[in-house]
């Protein structure tokens, strides 16, 4: 009789180990999920003067709290939604009132603009100033080449509700800039930082759903180690080649794989 009386209670030592296991197993995923989104790019750089709340439960998400804009709120979930155990998101987050335009306001395109801009590395989206009326933009400030002035009036261009652009940015001379310690440091700081895969997932699908000629693609957007992979369809050569040029210059993007196919 001792031994019947032993087996079964080894299997219920093994069964009351198996349910204390797997909700510590979940808690410590939940956990990690939390601690990783904001420890992500986005949320460090794009997303660190909002007030952002995240609870993860089973790998299910809740984002509650106030953003600044809507890109931001888009961001967030994007980012979040790319982590390693993450199941779904569930977004709760709301604009800040003072903050939000109205839709199709010069306030609401100026803000388009500029959110366009800040994703691309070969343009300035900072030091860029955007003005806008009734659907024509304005550009001022200093562009570094030639070449970066043109491709900064292409980018707004194609945002949707812009018709018309005006670039009255000048170009440097190259001559007047000169390294010094600063610059140097900011280019060193550029190579060292390593961009973590959710981030540039999210900054390029936020990117793609920005731009006018992309917005309307049905496209999946995969990163690994700095590799980014297109899957989709688009209608034109034109509309495909374009998603990977605009993922191609998304901040921590190493290389892109249009994968692809045209309708």
């Amino acid at each position: 009789m001792k031994k019947p009386m032993y087996h079964l209670a080894v299997l219920a030592a093994i069964v009351s180990m198996l349910f204390t296991t797997v909700p510590l197993f979940a808690t410590e995923t939940d956990d990690r999920i939390e601690s990783s989104a904001k420890m992500t790019h986005v949320f460090k750089t794009y997303l660190k003067d909002d007030n952002i709340t995240i609870q993860s439960k089973d790998g299910f998400v809740t984002l509650t709290g106030t953003v600044l804009d809507a890109s931001h709120k888009t961001l967030a979930e994007e980012t979040v939604a790319g982590l390693p155990g993450v199941k779904g998101v569930d977004n709760k987050l709301e604009e800040k009132s003072e903050n939000r335009p109205l839709e199709k306001s010069d306030a609401w395109l100026i803000t388009k603009v500029k959110t366009t801009l800040l994703f691309h590395r070969n343009v300035s989206g900072i030091g860029t100033e955007v003005l806008a009326d009734n659907g024509t933009v304005t550009l001022r400030g200093e562009a570094s080449s030639v070449d970066q002035k043109e491709l900064t009036t292409e980018y707004v261009m194609d945002v949707d509700g812009v018709e018309t652009v005006n670039n009255e940015m000048t170009v440097s001379d190259p001559a007047d800039v000169k390294p010094d310690d600063k610059t140097m440091a900011k280019k060193t700081d550029t190579v060292i930082e390593a961009i973590d895969d959710a981030s540039i997932t999210a900054l390029v699908k936020t990117s793609l759903l920005y731009h006018r000629s992309t917005s309307g693609l049905s496209t999946s957007v995969e990163t690994k180690d700095g590799v980014v992979t297109l899957e989709g369809k688009a209608k034109t050569p034109a509309g495909k080649d374009l998603a990977g040029k605009y993922a191609g210059d998304v901040d921590g993007v190493k290389g892109v794989n249009n994968n692809m196919t045209v309708e």
